[in-house]
């Protein structure tokens, strides 16, 4: 996209809420040569539309500290209504930016499409959160049906040839406007992207390209929603003798795993964060090859879930934008926004690692091996490092796990982040400001290189649940 993203990743969520008045990026923060930022607003806001959004998600978000996520008011019909009214709305925006009679300017145009959309931005928050962090069939039937469509709305802003034309002309004469190093890398980075996304093919181009990036819109969305529904199954363990060797912790939670699903004995959900400790602890081999087969064999059983004619039709239709784009293939596309710029440099700097990573892989595997008297597999491997790690070197991980411990690391990374930048985090208290579910906690965020301002919320979901996507991401809300 060429403007503002809120999110869209999945895990254990962090999330920032700037506060009302606060500047929250620095893209935009060296604009003073070509005009001050209040001014490049104006001129922005004058070229936009005046709408009045009638769903209820998206409305400026109101409450304490300038306004928060409405969390209380969201439900996957509401979220629904709010991104299809959202989308209309956007398409005014750009297509105002777009016919603006007036020669394109970096304030007109690019400061403009920053602002454009903002109601489908509130609405797009709440949509990637619920999407990713609930999950329930609600709102898997919102991202199903909507996940094509902003898309589609997403192309139709990359195709508008008159939007391209306005940016392309700040982007190739930004010396001639007296553009600030930062506004020049913004121009040609939005004109870059465009081109990238099809703003150069001709119509049949165009609708090609919009045709695959629908369908891989979809083909995402079923991935990721088949993915989840493995990873919310889970290996029974009847009896006592099969978590052997697993930490009181570890066995307090296979049990609660097993209780909350109704079923005897102990569970192992299928999620990283229950397989490892089982494969790092439980004495029964048997048992951790079960564990390790059913968690890398998500979305391979042959089912329902099986992600493997999707994987397919992701790796075609990606090959098909690539060569509509003028690359031989994805990787030389997505390549072209790194550091790398090439697979090649960056396959270089892989095969560079790989050598000494697979000889230090042998010698680690070689020291499992003499203990354990047998071939080390897959599911043997976080067993025998742990057996390693405590015969070399008196490391044992259950010594350290409450140094650990989920609140304890949490203030070891308040106590870096002010170390390192300045930040100050205060713990508000349940119902302060509404929450997505009853685990989330905020925090106000001081920053004490300005006096001590505040400067944001700061919310943690810390926590697994069944419809949540595994992993750790954050991302911003305003």
């Amino acid at each position: 996209m060429h403007r503002r993203q809120l999110l869209i990743a999945g895990g254990s969520l962090m999330a920032l809420t700037a506060t009302a008045g606060c500047a929250t990026g620095s893209a935009m923060g060296a604009s003073a040569a070509a005009g001050s930022l209040e001014e490049d607003a104006r001129v922005a806001r004058a070229v936009l539309p005046m709408q009045t959004p009638r769903a209820e998600l998206l409305q400026p978000w109101t409450g304490p500290y300038g306004g928060v996520p409405p969390w209380d008011k969201v439900t996957a019909a509401k979220l629904r209504e709010a991104l299809l009214e959202g989308i209309e709305l956007q398409r005014a925006d750009y297509n105002a930016i777009a016919d603006n009679a007036d020669a394109p300017t970096f304030a007109n145009t690019l400061v403009a499409m920053q602002m454009a959309g903002e109601p489908l931005d509130r609405a797009g928050s709440l949509y990637g959160v619920m999407t990713s962090n609930i999950g329930s069939d609600d709102y898997n039937a919102v991202d199903t049906e909507l996940s094509p469509l902003l898309s589609a709305a997403g192309d139709e802003i990359s195709f508008n040839a008159k939007l391209f034309q306005r940016v392309k002309t700040v982007a190739d004469n930004a010396d001639a406007m007296g553009l600030t190093a930062a506004q020049k890398r913004i121009a040609e980075r939005s004109r870059d992207s465009f081109i990238r996304s099809g703003a150069a093919l001709d119509a049949a181009g165009k609708a090609e390209l919009g045709r695959i990036n629908t369908a891989l819109a979809n083909a995402f969305t079923a991935f990721s929603q088949k993915v989840v529904a493995d990873e919310n199954t889970w290996t029974v363990i009847p009896n006592e003798a099969g978590v052997a060797g697993l930490p009181a912790s570890n066995k307090t939670a296979a049990a609660a795993a097993a209780r909350s699903r109704n079923v005897q004995g102990w569970a192992v959900v299928n999620t990283r964060s229950s397989v490892d400790p089982f494969l790092s602890f439980a004495d029964d081999r048997a048992l951790r090859e079960v564990v390790w087969r059913k968690f890398v064999n998500r979305g391979d059983n042959g089912d329902r879930n099986d992600t493997n004619a999707t994987i397919a039709e992701i790796v075609g239709l990606r090959q098909q934008r690539a060569r509509l784009l003028g690359y031989r293939n994805h990787a030389e596309l997505r390549m072209q926004d790194t550091m790398a710029k090439t697979p090649a440099k960056a396959k270089s700097l892989m095969d560079r690692v790989w050598a000494p990573a697979k000889a230090r892989v042998a010698e680690e595997v070689a020291d499992m091996k003499a203990i354990a008297g047998y071939d080390i597999e897959p599911w043997d491997y976080l067993y025998f490092a742990e057996k390693v790690r405590k015969a070399k070197y008196d490391l044992d991980q259950n010594q350290l796990k409450p140094y650990f411990e989920l609140n304890a690391v949490r203030a070891g990374s308040f106590a870096m982040a002010e170390r390192l930048y300045g930040f100050q985090f205060k713990k508000l208290p349940k119902g302060s400001v509404p929450t997505f579910e009853p685990d989330v906690e905020a925090y106000e965020v001081y920053d004490k290189s300005r006096d001590g301002r505040l400067i944001g919320l700061y919310y943690t979901d810390d926590y697994a649940r069944p419809g949540k996507r595994s992993g750790a991401w954050m991302t911003t809300y305003r």
